[in-house]
Order: C-alpha cells, then structure tokens, then sequence
C-alpha cells in the first residue's frame, strides 16, 4: 500500500525539495499550520561587516518594457520580477524556496486537501492607505479563478482544472477557499496577488497592492519607479527609499551605464561583461531558475514533423554553446525540468547528445522527406544578448546538418506579442522560468495551456499531467513527472540547451542583494553601507 500523507504535509517537503534551486534548507513541519520565515533573515549576499543605513535611491538596468502593471495579467517573467515589489499575495516565496506568510498570517488545508482557511495579518495596507479586508482577498482570489467573469486570470486556480470553486467569508479575519480537486502544489498559487475591491479595472494604469514598495509613476520604454512603503507590515523594511527600474536598450548599453554610474544593479551580465567588471563591482553568481531553449513551433508544417525536430536535437552542439555563450559555467538540460530540482529531474541529455551528430540528423531529415535540407527562421528577442549570441552558434551548427537557420531579431513588444501570445514563428531562443513548482513547469506543455507557445499536442503527455497532479502520493507524483520529461524529450517537442546562471554586478556600496529560486529583484533588503 502506498504510504499517504496529509495534503499540507507533503506540500512542506515538495517546498524542502524547492529549497535545492536557491542553495538553501527548507524545513517541513507536521504542523497542521503555516508559520513562515522573514525575507530578512534568509540568504541575502552582505558585505562583510557592512552596517545597513536607511534611505537612498538605487537605479536598476533591467532588459525589456513591461507587460501590463495588472499583477493577475502580466506574464512576461521580467515584468513579474519588478511588479514582486509592489504586490503579494496570501503567501509568497522566499530566497530559501520555502512559503512565508505575507497577506496572511496564517493557513490550514483540510485533511482532503479541499479547502484552504487563511487567516490575515493584522495591520496589513494597501499603498491608498486602506486596511486590507477578507472582501479584498475574496474579490482578489474570485478575480484570477475566473468565478468574477469567466475568465481565470490564473489557470491553476480555475475551477474546470480543479481550482477555486467558491470562496466564503467566514469573519473579518478568514476566508475559506473551496477548490475542485486535491492539488500538492496549488498552496504555491496562492501567491496571487491581492489588491483592493473592485479595482480590476485600473491595475494597469493605477496598481495598488501591499508590497515594500508602491508604485510612482511609468513610462513606456523607459521604465517604472517605485517608493518606499512606509506602512510596510514587515518591521525594517525595505532600506531604501525608491527605487527606479530603467529599461536599458542592450547589454553594450548597460555597462557602459554601469561604469557611469548611471544604474546601479545589473542582474544579467554576460560572461565577458563580469569578468570585465571584476574589481570594480560587486560581481554575484547563483544557479537561475531559467531554462534556454530553441523553441520549435510544433503547429508549423515543417516542424509538425517529429523527425524534423529530432534532426535539429541531433545537429545541436550544446557543449560549444555553454562554452562560447557562458564560459562553461551552465548546466546542460535535456528538458523543462531543472536540475536543481533533483527529485524530480531525469537526466536524458544522452539521448541527443550535448555534441552535435551531424550524420544522425541528416539521416532523419532525408527519412522526414527533406534530403536536400530543410530552412529555419529562428526569431530571437533582440533585447536579450545570451539569446542573440546563442542563436549565432546554433545557426553555425545547424548548417552542417542542411538545415538553413535565418535569424530575425525582433523587439520585446513584438516577440512577446507575435510569438508568445500569438504563436506566429517558426523557431525562437528565449529562456522559461520555475515561476513556483515542478507541476508549474510541465503544465505549460499540455495542449489547452495557455503557456503552450510551442503548440506541443500529446494526449498521453496531457493524461499523464492529470494523473500527476492528482496524485498525493510523492513518490508517484515524481515518477509521473519523469515520464513526462521523457516524452517531451522523445518527441522533440523542443530542443532544450542550458540552464545557465543568474549574474549581477552591484555597485560596492550597496549589500544585501538576494537570489530567489524564481526569477524577481526583491529590492526590500537592498541597502547602503555608507551614504
């Protein structure tokens, strides 16, 4: 008989299990209760002996525009990564991958695992200056489940993928949230961000939430700035007093405003640039919690062949890229899957190999019914310099194999637009996050998601999905996962390169900067040594 645990418990140690992408220790309780941990007493990166002193203002190089101000409909991760330091939800992640309380200072999840009971946090404000109340959470969880209007903002937590069926009001302090099926994992989407009452309609020009810091003003192409939050609910934070999140143009751009002076932080340093900068700031690396990969469309005609995308698996010389893009400092993948999720991750890079085999793939392609070849557009996000250079080696390597890669830089706005969204590309090299869990990471590739820019359809994969995260057992739960890998990678659903690292430079009087297993720029615990 397979060994069960409650639903709450298991949740804990799948967060332990998270703890491995951010290098820390999670710990897992048998307590029925969420207690959480301070995002200040986690692994922030200090200066030794570094004093933090209150006040300042900082000035962020970041890559692309953002998305939407709405916090329920932004999607691009580096939209996301500013607005966590304007919105939380009833819990959020800290650098440790663990769930700490914010909004709520408290939850229980019944013994089905059916019903959440939160628990909020007295004294918590949104940046109007208003308390927060059980009707904002419920407006808040109604509005991204889609029980509000019809359309989940969130696809998680929609009713007809065993989300939010109701939620009730029980005091002025609890809110109870029924959900459709047990899920281990649907804790993580309680992260949602809550905002006030009835202001759906002006989060995107006007967003309000509860975070360290409040909004101030954006513009477009140039970017958003953000002010302390004086009423913050956690005690001693954020240091600073504003911070502004700049839209840099290009990575030759960005350091040349580094070494200005002009921006302060710079989170995505190329392998050349830090070692540049060595010396002169503060250069920080960790693991990220991204994956790079040639996307293939699988609704294109050519690419609606498994044979075609097996051939470019094959030409694929994924040793060179790591060399000549990262210095050799990034892990190699074979799937969505990181590998810093261990229990969860199977290595299947030996199936194409990381060296190109040039004879293998023009066997397929001939096989496919393309002996003399097949042509490539590759749309690449010309903001993103890792990306654009990644293109340039592959489509090298791709030649030899009689497969004829074009490159097509394209704006941010237009890749997020046409090709995210819109799925009108034939190939493309861009880098997905692990926003929360190993089941967040997967589900992009079930055929309805709407994440599922590659238009990957396989019944099987999709019933293996539903199984997985029905599943409470964790064992189960693992093998499920792997299963799903494998077929990703049997079919070629798309060439996966590397999960490279995060590396920032920071200026030398600043400390506290943190890495986080998902992909945000929490500026709260960012501070001066000397002012």
């Amino acid at each position: 008989m397979k060994k069960r645990f409650s639903v709450l418990m298991v949740a804990l140690l799948i967060m332990t299990a998270l703890s491995g992408c951010a290098g820390g220790t999670g710990e897992s309780s048998e307590d029925k209760s969420s207690t959480g941990t301070s995002a200040a007493e986690s692994n922030a990166t200090d200066a030794p002996n570094a004093e933090p002193t209150y006040g300042g203002s900082v000035v962020v190089g970041i890559q692309q525009d953002i998305d939407s101000l709405d916090p329920h409909k932004a999607t691009a991760a580096g939209t996301k990564e500013i607005l966590f330091n304007i919105f939380e939800g009833l819990v959020k992640v800290d650098p440790n991958g663990n769930l700490m309380n914010a909004v709520a200072d408290g939850y229980s999840i019944s013994e089905d695992g059916l019903v959440y009971t939160f628990t909020l946090r007295e004294g918590v404000k949104f940046h109007n200056g208003n308390a927060v109340t059980t009707e904002d959470v419920k407006y808040s969880l109604e509005r991204v489940s889609g029980i509000l209007d019809g359309t989940a903002l969130i696809s998680t937590l929609s009713a007809d993928k065993g989300g939010i069926t109701s939620v009730d009001i029980l005091d002025d302090k609890t809110v109870q949230v029924t959900v459709g099926s047990a899920n281990l994992e649907l804790i993580y989407s309680f992260t949602a961000a809550i905002i006030p009452a009835g202001s759906g309609e002006d989060a995107n020009a006007q967003p309000v939430g509860t975070g360290p810091f409040s909004f101030v003003s954006y513009k477009p192409q140039e970017g958003i700035v953000v002010a302390k939050n004086a009423e913050y609910w956690q005690e001693g934070l954020p240091y600073l007093d504003e911070v502004e999140f700049k839209i840099v143009n290009s990575p030759d751009t960005a350091l040349m405003d580094l070494q200005g002076g002009s921006i302060d932080v710079y989170p995505y340093l190329t392998d050349s640039q830090a070692t540049e900068l060595e010396g002169t700031f503060q250069v920080l690396a960790a693991p990220s919690n991204v994956v790079q990969a040639l996307f293939l469309n699988n609704a294109d005609e050519t690419l609606s062949n498994a044979k075609v995308r097996q051939a470019i698996c094959y030409a694929l010389d994924k040793d060179s890229v790591n060399e000549f893009v990262y210095g050799g400092n990034a892990s190699m993948v074979s799937s969505a899957m990181l590998p810093t999720l261990q229990d969860y991750y199977v290595d299947l890079n030996e199936v194409y190999g990381n060296a190109a085999n040039i004879e293998m793939a023009k066997q397929l392609l001939t096989e496919a019914g393309y002996p003399n070849g097949v042509d490539l557009e590759i749309q690449v996000p010309s903001n993103y310099e890792v990306h654009m250079q990644t293109a340039e080696v592959i489509a090298e390597q791709l030649k030899a194999a009689n497969i004829n890669a074009v490159i097509v830089p394209v704006e941010w706005g237009t890749w997020l637009e046409e090709v995210y969204n819109g799925r009108k590309y034939q190939a493309t090299i861009s880098g997905i996050t692990c926003d929360q869990t190993p089941g967040y990471l997967l589900n992009r590739f079930q055929a309805e998601s709407s994440k599922n820019f590659i238009n990957y359809n396989n019944a099987a994969y999709d019933e293996t999905y539903l199984k997985a995260a029905a599943s409470l057992d964790l064992a189960e739960k693992a093998n499920y996962y792997k299963e799903l890998q494998n077929m990703l990678v049997e079919d070629a659903g798309t060439a996966f390169i590397a999960a490279p690292p995060i590396t920032v430079a920071v200026k030398p009087e600043l400390a506290g900067y943190t890495f986080y297993p998902i992909y945000v720029q929490d500026m709260s615990v960012v501070y001066y040594t000397q002012q």
